[in-house]
């Protein structure tokens, strides 16, 4: 029996020591780490051992953390409350807790606040300004009554005596916004419609010289302009010199002015006002933008350094519209936030309406402007949604139609603050076909003619220019080119975000086809590098006989579509994103191929600055000196 209990107990410690055996080598052998020579010497810790010693660390962090976040919470308090107390000269500001000493060596921090330093500030902004778009957006309910016929307005009343003194001065502006690619691709828009416009343009305003037409779009222009004979190119320079064809704001594209960064509005602007200036030695002088989504001060400040005196703009918020025109502050000297003087104003019409359609452009009803767009007269492709057809102009209903549209321009005068009227029409693609040349100036024309042989209706109506109303209102308001006197406001911000009715914020323009976005950058970087390192390049191959294989004149052809390729990208409908998906195709294949161009310049213009021995210089088109 004793012999049975010992040979148990004597089992037992044996099994005791195997297990433990074993937990050793396991404990070893998994969990510790890997002897590395630059640890050999020093005991290895195991696992779980590391990981509490991470943990004791990270909350030791994490309680300096938390300590000197409440530190610099408690600074910020101190720092506000003194503001609100009004101290605008704070000797010190204490940091609490005694923390300083361990966040920075320096014994002591002290913060000085001078009064010279929020100068600026307090003197910029709506102290230089009447009108501080901040401001409007405060006050501004953002509802959408029913405003009657003009849906987003308010009823217009108006005594027919106000004109008896001065009479109400009318121009009507035909115009056809061409956008570079929306539905259809840039080539495909010019194929079908925009080449057809301008030869048309050439014909038909030779017809009368009282007809008036302006344009904007260079991107078109200049290509139209290589395919045409010397005789129309002639024809567009008398038409020009005699102010019946205007360009307006001149740039390669009308922009979008949220998306692009400035340099890329810049260079669309010069690239329109070079070709301008070297083809038609003409200078545009007032801006035309009637389709970018909302208006940045950031464009009129650009416009206004180009050399412009004038410039229009149409989608804004209709609440902002309903308040101007209520407010008669829809015509303006647009001013930059920080200005402290006048250097950057430039006056500023605001179009009061929906849109720039012929329908939203005579007058406050709609319904009544779209019967004096001839184009939809009976039988046409397109016709008046409110199911009232135009009519053509003829004796018998001459003085009833022209008292109905004279109607719509005093009302919509009564917005504005002088009797000068600007009337544009004009929509999408418009007078490709020369049927709608003939409709919209003929039947227009015995409008006029009407009109002003009735002088007791107080009118004087025309087809016009952009620069012609600017011209007219300037001298109205005894406005010089330069000058700007109290009789238009001043108005600093932007006017973003746009809505066009109810909540409809056009906001998902901002970061939709963010690759696109990100492309355009690209591009832009690549762009600028390549410009300058061409330049010096054109330099140094001008210094030696065997450097003049460089081949300056391809590179400049390739700087040149890059350019505008670029330029053609900064488009309202481009850059947005609010192209049909094969437009934006289009464009992203145009950007990558100046992308692959630009490489080609920047590796051909390195080449040359590299070497040091000039003289070893070697062109080779089959071996690229670099790679990118």
């Amino acid at each position: 029996m004793k012999l049975s209990r010992q040979f148990t107990v004597f089992g037992s410690a044996v099994f005791c020591v195997v297990i433990f055996s074993l937990y050793l080598m396991l404990d070893r052998g998994h969990f510790d780490h890997p002897k590395s020579p630059r640890r050999e010497g020093t005991f290895p810790k195991g696992q779980l051992s590391i990981l509490q010693e991470k943990i004791d660390h990270l909350e030791r962090l994490l309680a300096e953390n938390n300590e000197i976040i409440s530190n610099i919470r408690d600074s910020v308090i101190n720092l506000s409350e003194s503001v609100k107390d009004g101290q605008k000269n704070a000797e010190a500001i204490n940091f609490s807790q005694g923390s300083v000493s361990e966040l920075f060596p320096s014994s002591s921090v002290q913060l000085s606040v001078d009064s010279e330093d929020c100068l600026f500030a307090s003197k910029s902004g709506s102290h230089g300004s009447d009108v501080q778009m901040l401001d409007v957006y405060d006050i501004l309910p953002f509802d959408n009554p029913d405003g009657g016929v003009w849906k987003q307005g308010f009823d217009i009343t108006y005594n027919e005596n106000e004109w008896d003194s001065e009479p109400l001065q009318v121009f009507v502006v035909p115009h056809s916004h061409n956008d570079p690619g929306w539905l259809k691709t840039f080539d495909d828009y010019f194929r079908d419609q925009t080449q057809h416009i301008l030869n048309n343009m050439v014909i038909k305003l030779q017809e009368d010289n009282r007809r008036k037409f302006m344009w904007s779009e260079i991107s078109y222009f200049s290509k139209w302009w290589d395919g045409i004979d010397s005789q129309k190119k002639d024809a567009v320079k008398r038409l020009i010199k005699d102010g019946q064809f205007e360009i307006v704001t001149g740039g390669w594209v009308m922009p979008d002015e949220a998306s692009p960064h400035y340099f890329a509005l810049i260079d669309q602007l010069i690239e329109g006002h070079q070709w301008l200036e070297k083809n038609l030695g003409v200078k545009p002088k007032s801006g035309w933008a009637v389709d970018p989504f909302g208006h940045s001060p950031t464009m009129a400040y650009l416009l206004k350094r180009a050399g412009f005196s004038n410039m229009l703009i149409q989608r804004v918020h209709y609440s902002i519209k309903k308040h101007f025109a209520m407010q008669k502050t829809l015509e303006f000297f647009w001013r930059q936030n920080w200005d402290l003087g006048s250097s950057t104003d430039i006056l500023c019409h605001m179009m009061p309406f929906y849109s720039y359609d012929v329908p939203h452009t005579c007058g406050p009803d709609p319904k009544i402007c779209c019967q004096f767009d001839f184009k939809r007269l009976p039988g046409g492709r397109v016709s008046c949604p409110w199911r009232v057809p135009p009519e053509a102009i003829h004796a018998g209903n001459v003085q009833h139609r022209a008292w109905m549209i004279l109607d719509q321009y005093r009302k919509k005068s009564k917005l504005f603050r002088t009797k000068v009227l600007l009337a544009p029409l004009g929509d999408d693609f418009r007078y490709a076909e020369s049927s709608e040349w003939d409709q919209q100036y003929q039947n227009y024309q015995k409008l006029f003619d009407y009109m002003n042989s009735h002088p007791e209706w107080n009118v004087k109506a025309q087809f016009g220019t952009l620069s012609d109303y600017f011209e007219a209102l300037r001298k109205a308001s005894n406005l010089g080119e330069k000058s700007s006197n109290s009789f238009f406001p001043v108005l600093s911000g932007d006017f973003f975000t746009y809505a066009d009715r109810d909540h409809h914020y056009w906001s998902g323009y901002f970061t939709s086809r963010p690759f696109y976005k990100r492309l355009d950058r690209s591009s832009e970087t690549h762009g600028k590098t390549a410009e300058i390192l061409y330049s010096l390049a054109l330099v140094q191959s001008s210094k030696s006989e065997k450097m003049s294989v460089f081949p300056s004149v391809d590179n400049y052809k390739l700087l040149t579509e890059a350019r505008r390729n670029l330029g053609l990208f900064q488009h309202h409908d481009a850059i947005t994103g609010t192209s049909k998906d094969w437009v934006v195709v289009d464009y992203g294949t145009r950007l990558f191929h100046s992308l692959m161009n630009l490489k080609k310049v920047i590796i051909d213009s390195a080449h040359i600055l590299i070497l040091k021995d000039k003289g070893a210089y070697n062109y080779d088109t089959s071996t690229p000196f670099l790679k990118m």
